[in-house]
């Protein structure tokens, strides 16, 4: 099985050719704006443009009003919306239904018990991200991409009637254990592949989607 890989954050055009080039599954752009990885709706749409079909476009919403994702949609031709904030699932059905473009949850985990969420959102979701919930002592923490963790065996021996992948904290020295504790099919990285918050780095990302397409 090969593993697959989402880049998440990407707002330069060379960091976005990296991630094409090294065959990434998934290019994600991030539209929360307190994020430093935040890009426009005009920004995603030239940085998508050359994608075409060489990988599944993202964007990232964080409890976003329907006038921002019909803007961002306008803009920029995204295949997955994901949605990275404290959505409800009658939002999320909201927006999968009104917007007519797949999206995925993100499940935000800190202990082992908030891993049953999922199934309150598996039928109104056509994918699903865990990630790491930000820790309750970090100063302006974002909903993603704080560099942090949780206990991969959480997701072990488990299986949802809908695809998922693994996030937080991830890195190309540890995205093999991370398979091989959680039995994630797919990893999502932004801070793992940067030099500092928001920016990232071609030689990391080309490094990480290496790695994990050599499990």
């Amino acid at each position: 099985m090969s593993i697959e890989v989402k880049i998440c954050g990407l707002s330069t055009p060379e960091t976005m050719d990296a991630a094409l080039d090294a065959g990434a599954d998934y290019v994600a752009v991030n539209f929360f704006p307190p994020s430093p990885r935040s890009v426009t709706s005009g920004q995603a749409g030239e940085l998508m443009r050359p994608v075409g079909n060489r990988a599944v476009k993202v964007g990232l919403f964080v409890d976003a009003e329907d006038a921002f994702i019909e803007e961002v949609l306008q803009a920029a031709s995204l295949d997955l919306l994901q949605l990275h904030g404290s959505e409800s699932v009658e939002r999320v059905e909201a927006i999968r239904t009104g917007f007519g473009v797949p999206v995925m949850k993100v499940i935000k985990i800190r202990g082992a018990e908030d891993v049953a969420r999922v199934e309150d959102f598996l039928e109104v979701s056509d994918r699903i991200l865990f990630d790491a919930a930000p820790p309750a002592d970090l100063e302006n923490p974002l909903p993603g991409g704080n560099a942090v963790s949780f206990d991969w065996t959480y997701l072990r021996g488990k299986s949802w009637s809908k695809p998922w992948m693994l996030a937080g904290g991830l890195t190309v020295e540890n995205l093999a254990r991370a398979v091989e504790l959680s039995g994630a099919p797919a990893l999502d990285v932004s801070s793992g592949v940067e030099d500092r918050p928001g920016v990232k780095n071609p030689d990391k990302i080309r490094a990480f989607v290496r790695q994990a397409k050599s499990l």
